[in-house]
């Protein structure tokens, strides 16, 4: 386990940077891990996208395929990797204070 630290932020994150306890999540905490997926702002499409991540991930445990991802937020995948570069399993759900997802998102 190592520790992130970005301005006054400090949190345990795993060895590819996706946080160890994301029940401490928060938007600011959001804002830094974005920094780590050359993401220097959160817009209003980012949002939609972490939020819903988020919102799935509290129902099911699990984050969405990305078909579902882009089905219900109305995002291309092609949008998806334009907010986040690295992609949905890596940048969004990062971002988003869920675990490294294990399959395909």
């Amino acid at each position: 386990m190592a520790e992130f630290t970005w301005e006054d932020i400090s949190i345990q994150v795993d060895e590819d940077g996706f946080m160890e306890e994301p029940e401490v999540w928060n938007e600011r905490i959001a804002l830094a891990l974005a920094s780590t997926e050359a993401v220097n702002e959160l817009t209003e499409d980012h949002w939609k996208l972490v939020n819903y991540l988020r919102e799935y991930y509290q129902q099911f445990g699990i984050a969405p395929m990305i078909r579902k991802l882009c089905k219900q937020t109305g995002f291309s995948l092609k949008e998806v990797y334009d907010l986040f570069p690295s992609g949905p399993a890596k940048g969004a759900c990062k971002v988003a204070g869920l675990p490294k997802p294990t399959g395909c998102v």
